[in-house]
């Protein structure tokens, strides 16, 4: 009786004494909201006349609207680039 417990304890350390390599899945990582919104329409001149200064308005809301979201694409494009990277050292590793 007392062999059979002995067995079935070294039996069990035995078990316990073999490492599994445990599969890690590598979830690549959400984007920042702020980086998933669109770029918002330009404006147009809606009439065929219309004043110089209202021109001028319209042309610097547009660079402005522009310059914004090129900022914005340039912000996700080096974040992609950050995040791919890291995950490829990771993924080294293993």
């Amino acid at each position: 009786m007392k062999n059979i417990l002995l067995l079935c304890v070294i039996g069990l350390l035995a078990g316990c004494a073999t490492v599994q390599p445990v599969p890690v899945k590598q979830k690549f990582p959400e984007a920042p909201n702020i980086l998933l919104e669109k770029c918002p329409p330009l404006d147009k001149i809606e009439s065929e006349t219309i004043l110089f200064s209202e021109f001028l308005k319209v042309v610097t809301n547009n660079y402005t609207k522009y310059h914004n979201c090129a900022k914005m694409i340039e912000a996700w494009q080096q974040w992609y680039v950050e995040q791919k990277d890291i995950s490829n050292e990771l993924n080294k590793s293993q």
